[in-house]
This record gives structure tokens, sequence and C-alpha cells, in this order.
């Protein structure tokens, strides 16, 4: 039942995100994208703090130990993104300002949506862009598994939070891609593949965590360490930028909507184990 649990909690977070991105980079969605970035940071941060923090805690091991290993957690990502960013300059011998790394291409390139700034990545670097989202989902697969293993629950909340922190990134995967190929359709077949690793991920994880039950605690700071990473390094930044009244208030209102999404889903059946 977890095996399979974990399986469509990550399949719909890896590919449902790219469909989604797909609708607001090229559908009737396009408008709401900072709406989607809003809610994706009170999701993910909801996700970290309300959910698999508290799950950690509880296990009893010493909380000392646990700060030990978010701090080590956001450091790590720090500097995975710094790895990315130089990796993704070096391939296109320029600085450039939208694209930032492979996995992260994405957050910059959707918050601006303008897909001119990537037009000139060569052939080459698309299939580099899919090999590190490839990578990343593999990645979230992994969080996601460990979430599930932890409760049900818990682990469609980290499958939520997920899909909503992967829609800007995936969004910016389909920018890159399109600037190699008018077609897309096969931009979109590409990204989804590469979403559906997630899976994958979830596969690998159940077993690995499974074999070392024991630290299951640490897997979950780990992910609340990447939600809270993305969260205030990747998306806030984005909305912080000057805005009318009503657009502060809209930010603000879809903010609140990821927290209280994430809060009602886990209000849902009660706090049982």
């Amino acid at each position: 039942m977890t095996l399979i649990a974990i399986f469509l909690g990550t399949l719909a977070a890896g590919v449902g995100s790219v469909w989604l991105a797909a609708l607001l980079s090229f559908g009737a969605l396009a408008r709401y994208t900072q709406h989607m970035l809003s809610m994706a940071a009170g999701a993910l941060m909801a996700t970290a703090f309300m959910h698999l923090l508290p799950e950690a805690f509880e296990s009893g091991i010493e909380p000392h130990d646990l700060f030990l290993v978010l701090l080590l957690g956001l450091v790590f990502f720090f500097l995975l993104d710094k790895a990315e960013l130089w990796h993704h300059g070096h391939e296109h011998h320029h600085g450039d300002a939208s694209g930032e790394g492979a996995p992260h291409a994405v957050h910059h390139g959707a918050g601006h949506g303008s897909p001119g700034h990537d037009a000139a990545p060569p052939k080459g670097g698309s299939w580099a862009v899919l090999a590190g989202d490839s990578v990343h989902c593999f990645g979230d697969g992994i969080l996601i598994a460990s979430a599930f293993i932890a409760d049900l629950r818990l682990g469609a909340i980290a499958a939520l939070a997920v899909l909503a922190h992967e829609v800007p990134h995936h969004m910016g995967d389909l920018m890159v891609l399109r600037a190699g190929t008018s077609n897309k359709r096969a931009a979109l077949i590409k990204v989804s593949l590469a979403g559906a690793v997630t899976a994958l991920g979830g596969a690998i994880g159940f077993w690995l965590v499974d074999q070392m039950h024991g630290y299951l605690p640490y897997f979950l700071v780990v992910a609340s360490s990447s939600f809270i990473y993305v969260a205030l390094a990747d998306l806030i930044p984005q909305l912080q930028k000057r805005l009318s009244a009503s657009q502060t208030a809209a930010q603000i209102a879809w903010l609140a909507t990821g927290i209280v999404v994430v809060y009602v889903m886990s209000s849902l059946g009660g706090h049982g184990h």
C-alpha cells in the first residue's frame, strides 16, 4: 500500500508539475504564474515547518542533532545551487542573468516570463538541462518516499509541496527546450520523461529508507531543508518587487492560500500515524 502511494504521489508530483507548468507557460493560465509562485512558497514553508520538522522532532532524537542536520542541509543546497550556476555559466560561455543552473534555470526564467533570455543556448544545452532535471527529480522522489513512510497523509502533503515548487522549475525547462525547437509537444514530452524520474527516486527511496528506518527523522529534516531553501532562496526573492496595493494583497493572499491548503490537508482525518 505504501509503495503504491509513493508511486502515485511521485508520478503526480513529477509529471503533474510538468503539465501544470505547460499550462502556465503556453496556455490560458499564463497570467497566474506569479500567483503560483506565491502559493508554492507558502506550501513549501508550511510543509517544512508544520509537518516534516515536527514529525522528525517527535522521534525523540536530540534536537541539537536535528538542527545541525537542518543547517548542513541548507548549506548543502546553497552549495549545490552555486555549483549549478557555475556549470551553467561555463557551459554557455557567458553569465546569463536568467538561466540559473540546469535544475534551476527555471525560477528566474519563469518569474520574469521572458523566454528571450534563454533563446541563445546551444542545442547541447537542452540535454544538460534534462540530465540535471532528472537528477533533481530523482532526489525529490527519495524525499517524498521518506514522508510517505513516516505517514501516508504526510507523504501526500510532501508530494503536493514538491509539485508546487517544481512548476516554476519546469516552466524554465520548457523555455530552454523551446529555444532549440518550435515543437511544443516534443519539449513537453522530454520534460515529462525527466519528471517521471521522480517515481524512480520514490521506488529507490522506499527501499533505502526501509533499510535505514532509524534514520527516517534525518531524511525528513533534509527534505525540510530542501523545501525551506527553495522557498526562501528561489521563490520569495522573485516576489520581492514593487507592486500596487492590490497586487501586493493578491500576492499575500496566494501565499496564505498555500499555507492553508497544506494545513487543511493535514487536518483531514486528524493527526493519526
